[in-house]
């Protein structure tokens, strides 16, 4: 899909890190971008640099029913898209105890996972329309326990999804493990992974290309580690010195900026799922290419479960009151 047309841009996780630095490359070369906030205020914080026809949305990832308005009202007002971006993402490893969503979900799963998938769902007719359309999945490495960041700490794993049978108030999907902010993260992507294969599997015909950023540790306050610095201020500077300026391990967030970019306007027209990442090969040097997911993320069995009780969780939460 390399081209100079503008494209019309329906994107989660724009005002911050990797994502806003995508979004105002996005911009500046005359594309339309609708950009999901948590809220107002947010919005008035982070996205004063959007123009027209770009336009903000307020819908609160951590409330069901508020993307549901959301893609309602988008429905309503005729807008239709090219290509669907899913990614933002939460993450407060160093917190013990866990934060749950609106409607009583984990909120690290319901956020990254759960509205993701309701987004996702809703959205896709408003794609339909579109000569090429695609959809873009930011997930991590971290969901593979081989690679590095998927080693340290508990690894991911769903088990049998025990705790999506459960329902509200699990705190992790596996329904067994003991809450881990950390690897409820890990889990989360593990979750993208699977969305994005059980999505290919639903709609062959569209591109699905799921990525991973590399590990992305800016040096300001903001961006994706801003939760765990709220939990762990110390532990997380030591841990960004030691991965940032001493091993040379992280990405610039322009740098990863850009490789989404690549995505969502580049030649990746390939019908099926296909999964990206920007894997560190010496310090300071990363390599961004088609690599195999987790055995885990590859089971189709595994990705048609998940979507279902998802799906479930989705329909159940949007017909009762939060």
């Amino acid at each position: 899909m390399t081209t100079t047309k503008p494209l019309r841009i329906l994107m989660t996780g724009a005002n911050s890190g990797i994502g806003e630095a995508a979004a105002r490359h996005l911009q500046e070369s005359g594309h339309a971008l609708t950009v999901v906030c948590r809220s107002r205020e947010r919005a008035e914080q982070s996205l004063d640099w959007l123009q027209d026809p770009s336009q903000i949305l307020i819908a609160d990832l951590a409330d069901l029913i508020a993307v549901k308005k959301m893609v309602d009202q988008l429905a309503l007002d005729g807008q239709k898209f090219d290509v669907l971006v899913l990614n933002a993402g939460l993450q407060y490893a160093g917190v013990d105890t866990p934060r749950w969503s609106q409607q009583g979900f984990e909120l690290t799963w319901a956020v990254n996972h759960l509205a993701h998938q309701c987004l996702l769902q809703l959205v896709l007719p408003l794609l339909q329309d579109s000569p090429s359309p695609r959809v873009v999945i930011t997930a991590s490495e971290v969901h593979n326990p081989t690679t590095g960041g998927g080693r340290v700490g508990q690894p991911a794993g769903l088990g049998t999804l025990a705790g999506l049978d459960q329902g509200k108030g699990a705190s992790m999907v596996d329904g067994t493990s003991a809450f881990s902010a950390d690897k409820a993260y890990k889990d989360s992507k593990l979750c993208n992974l699977l969305m994005g294969l059980e999505l290919s599997h639903r709609q062959p015909q569209l591109p699905v290309l799921c990525w991973s950023p590399g590990l992305v540790i800016p040096r300001s306050k903001d961006g994706f580690f801003r939760e765990s610095r709220k939990a762990n201020p110390w532990g997380q500077a030591v841990f960004g010195f030691i991965a940032r300026d001493l091993f040379r391990l992280t990405e610039q967030p322009e740098r990863a900026g850009n490789l989404l970019v690549s995505l969502v306007m580049g030649d990746h027209d390939a019908t099926g799922m296909r999964y990206m990442s920007n894997h560190v090969v010496a310090p300071g040097k990363h390599i961004f290419e088609s690599t195999e997911p987790s055995p885990e993320a590859t089971d189709m069995g595994l990705a048609r479960t998940l979507w279902q009780l998802s799906e479930n969780l989705i329909k159940t939460s949007l017909q009762t009151p939060a």
